[in-house]
């Protein structure tokens, strides 16, 4: 995607913050310190992070999507030269922040969510409510589409990404159905993917569509989300720095139990949350979205006790 089309999608990417209170009540921003963002979006918990930390805190920003990096370096162009803004993935925060000459920060940030301007726009092909082509990356810039994938994968491991990454029971018959869409030609759109679910699932019955789960998995899979987020974890002891608090978002169980797994078993890491964090009933209202949100935050030990254990 070239800038000039990142730039004019910023101007349709207003995505509404998740948990931007508790996310800044666990980092604590503090003057004079540097943060990451590893999931940059439109840029609220970026522009609340630069707030608190002013007049002299520092945030590096990363994100995978051209137009959520353009739509953030519209929205932060007051704080100036505070902010360094990186295209990447946030599997690769280590290299990107000794590229940028902070190897080290003080807090964290990573929403694993999918935006609204992502869902909401037809192009992108992450929902089933409009039809777009089978798409649903995150960068279109690399990597191969969930067209693509489903291509590529035989009907058994297709089947496989649909159970294990969506938890979905019915994954065979759901996989059997796509391919044979894709056989007849019948497998161009998001609108083509969710009548061959449906075809097995059955019409809508309550709040949840019968192709949540299939999207889930083939969205994950595209934008390797769960490898993505190891990555991110694995990173964590090497580029906090000491006190520093890491603070992960998550939107399903999937995230949710590799976070918490992580944050209780790495021996560097002081988990602040034993349970996770919630949205509110107001930010439940305000944005219906937040409701599957979950906040985990824990904060890096000092390295002098890892040498003297």
């Amino acid at each position: 995607m070239t800038d000039t089309k990142a730039i004019a999608e910023a101007d349709v990417f207003r995505h509404r913050t998740v948990m931007l209170e508790a996310t800044l009540d666990s980092l604590d921003p503090r003057p004079g310190r540097v943060y990451a963002d590893a999931t940059l979006g439109g840029g609220g918990h970026a522009a609340g992070i630069l707030e608190r930390s002013a007049p002299d805190g520092r945030l590096i920003g990363v994100d995978r999507d051209e137009a959520a990096l353009a739509a953030g370096r519209e929205r932060l162009v007051p704080f100036g030269d505070r902010v360094t803004l990186v295209h990447g993935a946030f599997a690769e925060l280590r290299s990107i922040l000794a590229g940028v000459g902070m190897p080290r920060v003080h807090g964290l940030i990573a929403d694993l969510g999918v935006s609204s301007p992502q869902l909401d726009r037809p192009e992108r092909g992450f929902s089933f409510r409009t039809d777009g082509p089978l798409d649903m990356r995150m960068d279109r810039s690399r990597g191969e589409t969930a067209l693509e994938l489903i291509e590529r994968l035989g009907e058994k491991e297709l089947a496989d990404v649909i159970y294990e990454l969506g938890e979905e029971r019915r994954s065979r018959p759901i996989a059997r159905a796509i391919k044979r869409a894709l056989e007849h030609g019948e497998l161009d759109t998001t609108d083509d993917l969710r009548r061959a679910v449906v075809r097995v699932m059955g019409p809508k019955r309550g709040r949840v569509d019968p192709a949540t789960r299939t999207f889930q998995a083939l969205r994950i899979a595209v934008n390797d989300e769960l490898g993505q987020l190891d990555a991110l974890l694995e990173a964590l002891p090497d580029v906090l720095a000491d006190d520093g608090v890491a603070v992960v978002i998550s939107f399903h169980s999937l995230e949710d139990r590799k976070v918490k797994r992580f944050f209780k078993g790495e021996p560097t890491l002081a988990p602040l949350t034993k349970k996770p964090i919630i949205a509110d009933a107001a930010e439940l209202e305000d944005n219906p979205r937040a409701r599957s949100a979950k906040l985990r935050a824990a904060r890096r030990l000092p390295r002098e006790l890892e040498v003297a254990s």
